[in-house]
């Protein structure tokens, strides 16, 4: 066909494809008529496929069919159009015809269709149909186009007699089953794939393939026809896939590719295309994002996808593999259906509201029941309506939910299905606001309903002998806990006031409070919980931000914890806390501060106070023995440590003040500097010792260093010592380069003593790419500056998105003002840093200075 033939072709279907797609961006929430738009725009393509094939001059007795999503009429803006071009069956086609079928997929390119194309016999699709389940999938969906009208009829009969439904059925189960494990199965993503996340229009698809190969339906209303859905269940699937459906195609118009996730980059965008805006719902002082409006639709449907399509897998699944032996009655309301529990009778949470909560103590305590039948969970979803105001004040369900926390087993599994069913947020009122709510914090990964589910798994492994290597310290103190149920309610309310405005700790602590007393909780239980949800913050912030060597810090920390018992429950609840934020938030020395902090805090408890003289001879007398065990010659070690105050010995700890001395006692006074490097005792990343002579960018050129060589700094102890020197520590990680510690310590040994020894001014920090989250969520820097307790130094908090070289730029305004940095602490929380520095300088005491220093690290951090 002549090139501009194609092109006129392509033109008009892309004009009538724009004007199909037009309205898709209107604002305005409704799904109406997006099934009619996907089926119009993929009957548009046909219409050009066949209007190619005529004018292809092709022989008789060929077929074109389109398979996958373009079979099943649903063609969004940006998907593939997937076509098979059927041959005669037997022999194999001449060369001639081949090359025709070549040019013709050559003339789709050309006039506009990005097709996806095979060539095959029947013969040849039964054979790779049966080695690959993916190509039976995407045949089982085949639609004829144009061409041989009865070739295509004898592939579609031979095709059906080939599949063999139980095998198909296992063969998607594991498939899906890798699927969501990918997506870390879980629909509430802050990115999740609309397509191929739990709760995805993929779940959806899965249902209607194996319905189809089993001969139990085509399409949802055919589902119902046979009993494998109820007419109200096919009505919530066709809304929830309707709100997907729309979801996805604006996504690829708004990205003009195909983009099936909803990315940060493109959420405000989707969501200002329903018609959303940030607004400051009712009770509420902080306003809602258009996004966060979208994103909570968007799980609530994935979250009734993923419920329906659980009971339609397993409805088929009974189809196609019925029970050997009829169900075993438990009680009187449920049956033992081969390891599911089955109520007794469909209307069972009607006529018995009792028994919704009956159904998972039930499942807690039956080790051979593994989860709930098609039946059960049916029940379950109708059941919603039950669960209103009378059933939260009922005395018999609040002491059935106790019960349930209380378990020695299966509180995690039991919480998490009574979310996925819809009942957990249905009886706890508040839990229901932060089902699908999303955390502009950029260091959360989950939304705030699953991240405290994530937390109290974190709390109940701590209870559980199989995960004790995990966190042994932790699974140590859990052993001589009396109550793990106490804290589970703490774990259940500490982030449960988060989206209302205010202190969320203060609005959990309230909470907490209030679901003790109409639950009959002890007073001194109660009490606990309360403080565990009001505090949950406070270890973490005191471990992460103070001076952990300072008496005053850990004597005020144990003054606001009181006694040992709140202490332990804090310490147990802060690390599961942190632990269920992100992967990237946790990390070894996180874990060594709060341990630190948790064994100082109970020894002041303990009656033993924090007395700075005593602490520091004890330190050097354990230091003298690890020096002895390393053959140091006698008194080697006081020439250094004459030059050190006290501050030193407080702030390091024995086997450091041992590895300083071990390497500078012979070079005291030395004009060259002094670079060490070992594998950090907290477990990962290096620590690394600078002994040089003091001078005002110091701390600046080690930072600049570390930046560009690819580190992050996690801690840095700055001391300057009598005679002008100063001998600093660092904690530093590199995730590119884990576990080759022997090649980082030579590199940095060497590359480092060279930086310190360069004159000139400081070099310019690189510019470095700015992650999407960042992008797309940018925190407002904040800076503070204000004299410490005793006003003798400064503490310098930073608050700013992460990103890589920030501490260089803080580093370089210190530097310009002369201000010495003597201790760092860097608290990165996924895409957000938490800084604070304890500094000292003259220019701290004039007040136009200060501002003019806060200005500058504002300008640096916003650069």
């Amino acid at each position: 066909m002549p090139l501009s033939e194609l092109h006129a072709l392509r033109d008009a279907y892309r004009q009538q494809q724009a004007a199909l797609l037009a309205t898709l961006l209107q604002p305005g929430s409704s799904t109406r008529g997006i099934h009619a738009l996907l089926r119009k725009c993929a009957r548009l393509a046909d219409g050009l496929l066949t209007r190619l094939w005529q004018r292809a001059g092709l022989p008789e007795g060929l077929a074109l069919a389109a398979v996958g999503g373009f079979g099943r009429e649903q063609l969004f803006p940006h998907s593939d159009i997937d076509v098979l071009v059927l041959l005669p069956a037997g022999a194999q086609a001449p060369g001639a015809v081949r090359e025709q079928v070549e040019a013709f997929i050559r003339d789709c390119w050309d006039a506009g269709l990005e097709i996806g194309s095979s060539v095959r016999t029947p013969q040849e699709c039964l054979d790779e149909a049966a080695r690959d389940v993916t190509v039976l999938t995407s045949l089982l969906e085949a639609r004829r186009i144009c061409g041989d009208a009865a070739l295509f009829a004898h592939f579609e009969h031979a095709l059906a007699a080939q599949i063999d439904p139980r095998a198909f059925l296992v063969a998607k189960t594991l498939e899906m089953q890798q699927r969501h494990t990918k997506h870390e199965n879980t629909p509430y993503a802050l990115e999740p794939n609309c397509k191929e996340s739990p709760g995805g229009l993929r779940d959806l698809h899965i249902i209607l393939w194996l319905a189809r190969a089993a001969g139990l339906g085509r399409c949802w209303e055919e589902l119902a026809a046979s009993g494998l859905a109820t007419p109200f269940e096919v009505r919530q699937i066709r809304r929830n896939e309707a709100l997907l459906f729309l979801i996805r195609a604006r996504l690829h118009l708004l990205a003009g590719r195909r983009e099936d996730r909803l990315v940060f980059d493109l959420q405000t965008a989707v969501a200002e295309s329903f018609g959303y805006r940030s607004h400051t719902p009712e009770g509420a002082r902080l306003p809602m994002h258009a996004s966060e409006t979208l994103m909570r639709r968007y799980y609530w449907a994935a979250k009734a996808v993923t419920q329906l399509s659980q009971i339609l897998l397993l409805n088929i699944d009974e189809r196609l593999n019925p029970p050997t032996q009829a169900p075993q009655r438990i009680d009187a309301r449920f049956l033992d259906k081969n390891g599911l529990i089955e109520v007794a009778s469909d209307d069972l949470y009607q006529r018995d509201p009792h028994a919704i909560l009956e159904t998972f103590l039930l499942y807690q305590s039956s080790t051979g029941l593994q989860n709930l039948s098609a039946r059960t969970l049916r029940a379950l979803y109708n059941a919603r309506s039950v669960m209103d105001a009378a059933f939260r004040r009922d005395p018999v369900n609040r002491a059935a939910f106790l019960r349930i926390l209380q378990q020695p087993t299966g509180i995690t599994h039991a919480m998490r299905l009574m979310n996925q069913t819809s009942v957990l947020g249905r009886y706890l009122w508040p839990f229901r606001r932060i089902v699908g709510q999303m955390q502009h914090d950029l260091f959360h990964v989950y939304t705030v309903d699953q991240h405290i589910l994530m937390v109290l798994r974190n709390v109940r492994r701590f209870f559980i002998a199989e995960h004790a290597h995990e966190y042994p310290f932790c699974s140590q103190l859990a052993g001589g806990w009396d109550k793990p149920w106490v804290l589970f309610v703490a774990a259940l309310f500490h982030d449960i006031g988060k989206g209302r405005g205010g202190d969320h700790s203060q609005i959990g602590a309230m909470e907490a409070r209030r679901f003790c007393r109409q639950h009959g909780v002890a007073r001194e239980d109660a009490q606990l919980i309360e403080f565990l949800v009001r505090e949950h913050l406070t270890m973490s912030q005191v471990a992460q931000k103070q001076d952990l060597s300072d008496p005053d810090v850990i004597t005020a920390f144990a003054r606001r914890v009181g006694n040992e018992r709140y202490l332990t429950a804090l310490y147990l609840l802060t690390v599961a806390d942190i632990r269920g934020t992100s992967p990237k938030v946790w990390n070894a020395w996180k874990g060594k501060l709060l341990e630190d902090l948790y064994r100082a805090t109970l020894r002041v408890l303990g009656g033993r106070a924090p007395d700075a003289q005593a602490i520091v001879e004890a330190r050097k007398r354990e230091a003298l023995v690890l020096l002895a065990l390393s053959a140091l010659p006698f008194e080697a070690h006081k020439k250094l440590w004459d030059t050190l105050d006290v501050s030193y010995f407080m702030r390091h700890e024995a086997a450091d003040i041992a590895w300083h001395t071990r390497h500078l006692s012979r070079h005291v006074g030395t004009l060259q500097p002094v670079v060490r490097a070992r594998q950090s005792l907290a477990g990962e990343g290096l620590q690394v010792l600078v002994y040089a002579p003091d001078q005002s960018d110091l701390f600046a050129r080690i930072c600049g260093y570390f930046d560009r060589a690819g580190f992050s700094i996690l801690d840095a102890r700055v001391h300057t010592a009598h005679n002008g020197y100063a001998l600093d520590t660092f904690q530093v990680v590199s995730p590119t380069l884990q576990g080759h510690y022997r090649e980082l310590t030579h590199m940095v040994e060497n590359d480092l003593s060279q930086a310190i020894q360069q004159q000139g001014p400081l070099p310019e920090p690189g510019r470095k790419r700015v992650s999407r989250r960042v992008k797309s969520f940018p925190i407002t820097p904040r800076v503070t500056l204000r004299p410490d307790e005793k006003a003798q130094r400064w503490l310098l908090g930073i608050s700013a998105s992460d990103r890589a070289g920030l501490l260089y730029l803080v580093a370089r305004v210190l530097a310009r003002h002369k201000l010495s940095v003597q201790l760092a602490k860097v608290s990165t929380l996924g895409e957000r840093v938490e800084d604070t520095f304890l500094i000292q300088g003259a220019e701290l005491q004039d007040a136009p200075q200060q501002i003019a220093i806060e200005t500058e690290l504002l300008q640096a951090l916003a650069e």
